[in-house]
């Protein structure tokens, strides 16, 4: 079964389609941005671009044997690995490992690729490195290239006495082999281990817009697989979500993420110190990264409904205000990517906004 359509990103497709066929892109490359915006789904339509028997830099043709078998994961060249719980057995063999992410694999694909975040216990642990590493050193088994797309990267754990399976893993990012390419993805770069980040080339995904938004989740599969409302319900969950239209799997969680954010903008308004800082103090330790991050992306949004509002009020005080507030988060979500402690960045933060929207 083939995962859901690929919707939006077109700039960004069209300039990695282009300089992959210029052969020109980076071995090792880095996915960032917010969660639910598709990032896995890009780099799987990347790596059926690299692998296609046709593509003349326009992505994937969707008709040679080669992306007929990659629609499907089941190219033997494509390599798709993301967190999983840890194996009973700590040192499970490449062939263990693979066949655990060949069930976790079957599963998205019946879900028609609509999955919900790892949870706490997931991450890609020591076995699974070594299965990547194991992989990469056998030749292509039916193409010219293999492709591996590794999600979360952020959730990739180091182990004590783990050294020698990491050192190679960082050297397979640092000088790969020719005939491999890896595409990495992220929401929390600030969690990434920074001998990853260092040996990559990144580049952003920014959200889908709101009639891209909408055709993604006008598929009838997607519509019934998120159990979407109609009308005026609809209409504010697409606002809701920000262009990250799968924030709207786990609803619940990306809720909080909103509150949180209207936490922060109220108390960037009030004349109460006090409150302002225990608002930073709620935002956590970098042991909840995972959730400030996902508040920032909130703010942005609820920035940027701010600013909007303004315009059509024909307040231009208060929208540009809106607009430089949500250049202070984009620049605290490069903080946070140099692992500043959530607290300190907040309350940085929140009185930068007071100077633009207080």
């Amino acid at each position: 079964m083939p995962l859901a359509p690929l919707h939006g990103h077109t700039a960004l497709r069209a300039r990695l389609a282009e300089t992959a066929a210029r052969g020109a892109l980076p071995s090792s490359l880095l996915l960032l941005g917010p969660r639910g915006v598709g990032k896995q789904q890009l780099a799987l339509w990347l790596a059926r671009t690299l692998l296609c028997e046709r593509t003349a830099g326009v992505g994937p043709c969707g008709e040679c044997k080669s992306c007929r078998m990659a629609a499907g994961v089941g190219h033997p060249d494509l390599h798709w690995f993301f967190p999983r719980p840890r194996l009973k057995d700590a040192d499970a063999s490449p062939d263990e490992v693979r066949e655990d992410l060949a069930d976790a694999v079957a599963a998205r694909l019946k879900a028609g690729g609509l999955y919900e975040a790892p949870g706490g216990d997931e991450g890609i642990f020591i076995a699974t490195v070594r299965a990547i590493v194991h992989t990469a050193s056998l030749s292509p088994a039916m193409g010219r290239r293999k492709v591996f797309v590794i999600g979360d990267a952020e959730r990739m754990v180091p182990q004590e006495g783990s050294d020698q399976a990491a050192n190679a893993f960082l050297k397979l990012l640092e000088e790969p082999l020719p005939d491999t390419s890896i595409i990495l993805t992220s929401s929390e770069p600030g969690a990434l281990l920074p001998t990853i980040r260092s040996r990559v080339v990144a580049m952003r995904v920014v959200p889908l817009s709101e009639s891209e938004t909408r055709d993604f989740l006008a598929d009838p599969e997607v519509a019934n697989r998120l159990d979407l409302p109609s009308g005026d319900e609809l209409d504010e969950l697409i606002r809701l979500a920000g262009g990250a239209p799968g924030r709207l799997i786990d609803r619940d969680a990306w809720v909080v993420a909103m509150r949180q954010a209207n936490r922060i903008l109220d108390a960037a308004t009030a004349a109460d110190r006090g409150r302002q800082m225990r608002v930073a103090l709620a935002a956590g330790s970098a042991g909840a990264r995972g959730k400030f991050s996902d508040a920032l992306d909130a703010l942005t949004v609820v920035l940027h409904d701010r600013a909007r509002a303004a315009a059509e009020r024909g307040d231009e005080s208060e929208a540009s205000g809106a607009a430089r507030a949500v250049d202070a988060v984009e620049e605290a979500k490069e903080m946070a990517a140099r692992n500043v402690n959530p607290q300190l960045l907040t309350a940085s933060l929140v009185r930068q906004i007071a100077g633009y929207v207080g």
